[in-house]
């Protein structure tokens, strides 16, 4: 089998050899198709690959509109149609394709988002597809849907076969554009850990594939970040004292990034040690009339914020238990006060930041802590940013971060999903990993390489790599 090193266009052709015929004329034009909605995580991934590969193609980006492709209105579904194929109409005049592809942002509907899929693989020259989550092909209820047809329960048999349909356009419906394509024009897939790879080639027959972890920062912009990160950077945090040790959580507050584990190991740290909480409500969770969002209200019970002793120790456990009657004699002050394992004055929510304040909010914790829960995530961009800055990074043992560190061994630090007297301890305990780390082996160089052999014409008629190089040989002369 051809085993190929990914090299960049600068160095695939040493000391400026290579025969002129083999060299384009011009820069070729890349065309990368994203949103570049904040309220989506490929946004800011998007902006790293067209800062990295800006020397390499004229990069153009097309954002797609999220407002029309995830309305599901008769009349707004037709425009979204008319926007994606404006697109593909300019998509000829490029030379490749870049799609950067995120289960709904090509429409809500799956059908929708099928068609449209569809209709930019075809218009373009040469493409590439980056999934950012890999859709797993479903099994079939069979037992569950024989059970509702006996039943005559016609409707719970409908939705499970609905559901099984839905599912499988978004598996093998997706990977069916890119196997029909590849017969007639170079496609290629990129993924962002090994397993994916494997599902792309294998499973769904991809010939293309190409796996990296997500890569946003430079050497210069890692360096710029640490030239300016500071604690007076954000007011919010000038009363703390100087010897507060700063541990920090990232991202959209929801369940599955599981902040209340790292509030539960707040209780077993020292008194200096503080919690900030960067991040806030997703846009797309705010209801009218809410007076606070049920997540956020469960940080404050893990927190013990705004209740009583009295409070807990009086709800019954069972409606049959009896509740605690308050006298005299258990002391007023104890039992209506401050609750003694009150955190708020140790818990600090930073709010929603920038993408600068986001960076600097990591690079001023001695920790920073991905609680995670399994969700079936391919990839964490958060994750990514902290580990390119240096930090001690310290997360839930979730596939996804299991799977990260497969390209970044002895930088991550691992404790059991949920288990926060584990986390308090790795905390507590010395750095697992010497510091300081060097920098990535796959890093945004090593990115803009992969981009380069799956988009670039030199890559024409190479086939697939019949294995991922090493970040060496992807950027070594």
């Amino acid at each position: 089998m051809t085993m190929l090193a990914f090299r960049t266009r600068a160095s695939i052709y040493p000391e400026g050899t290579a025969p002129v015929a083999d060299r384009p004329a011009r820069r070729e034009r890349l065309a990368i198709v994203s949103t570049r909605s904040k309220l989506c995580g490929i946004a800011a991934y998007t902006a790293a690959v067209q800062r990295q590969l800006g020397e390499a193609f004229d990069v153009t980006v097309f954002d797609l509109n999220q407002y029309l492709l995830r309305k599901t209105h008769k009349r707004v579904r037709r425009l979204a149609d008319r926007h994606i194929k404006e697109i593909c109409g300019a998509l000829r005049h490029f030379d490749a394709v870049n799609i950067q592809l995120e289960h709904g942002t090509l429409g809500r509907d799956t059908a929708d988002s099928d068609r449209r899929l569809g209709w930019l693989v075809a218009a373009a020259p040469r493409v590439s597809v980056t999934f950012h989550t890999m859709q797993q092909p479903p099994s079939f209820d069979t037992w569950g849907f024989a059970k509702s047809v006996a039943r005559l329960k016609w409707r719970t048999a409908y939705d499970t076969h609905r559901d099984f349909v839905r599912q499988s356009r978004r598996s093998y419906g997706t990977m069916r554009h890119l196997r029909r394509a590849q017969r007639t024009k170079q496609v290629a897939a990129i993924v962002h850990n090994r397993r994916d790879l494997y599902d792309a080639k294998y499973l769904f027959g991809v010939r293309n594939v190409f796996d990296h972890p997500l890569a946003f920062l430079g050497k210069a912009e890692v360096d710029a970040v640490h030239a300016t990160a500071s604690r007076q950077s954000f007011p919010m945090l000038d009363a703390l004292p100087e010897d507060a040790v700063l541990i920090g959580v990232f991202g959209f507050l929801n369940q599955y990034k599981g902040f209340g584990t790292a509030i539960q190991a707040l209780h077993y740290l020292p008194e200096n040690y503080h919690l900030l909480i960067f991040g806030g409500i997703h846009p797309n969770e705010i209801a009218e009339h809410r007076q606070i969002h049920p997540y956020i209200s469960s940080l404050f019970s893990d927190a013990y914020i705004d209740t009583t002793l009295y409070d807990r120790i009086s709800a019954p456990a069972q409606e049959s238990a009896p509740a605690l009657v308050l006298t005299a004699e258990r002391g007023l002050g104890e039992l209506l006060g401050t609750h003694p394992r009150d955190l708020s004055a140790r818990i600090h929510f930073m709010g929603a930041l920038g993408d600068a304040e986001f960076l600097s909010g990591m690079a001023i914790c001695e920790s920073v802590v991905f609680p995670y829960l399994e969700v079936g995530q391919s990839s964490s961009g958060p994750i990514s940013q902290a580990l390119e800055l240096g930090c001690r990074i310290i997360a839930s043992r979730t596939r996804t971060f299991l799977d990260f560190a497969e390209y970044h061994r002895n930088a991550i630090e691992f404790f059991d999903i949920g288990n926060h007297l584990e986390l308090a301890e790795r905390v507590l305990a010395r750095p697992q990993f010497a510091a300081p780390r060097p920098f990535p082996e796959f890093n945004a160089e090593t990115n803009k390489a992969l981009y380069l052999l799956a988009n670039s014409r030199l890559a024409r008629g190479a086939g697939a790599p019949s294995r991922i190089a090493t970040a060496k040989e992807l950027t070594q002369p």
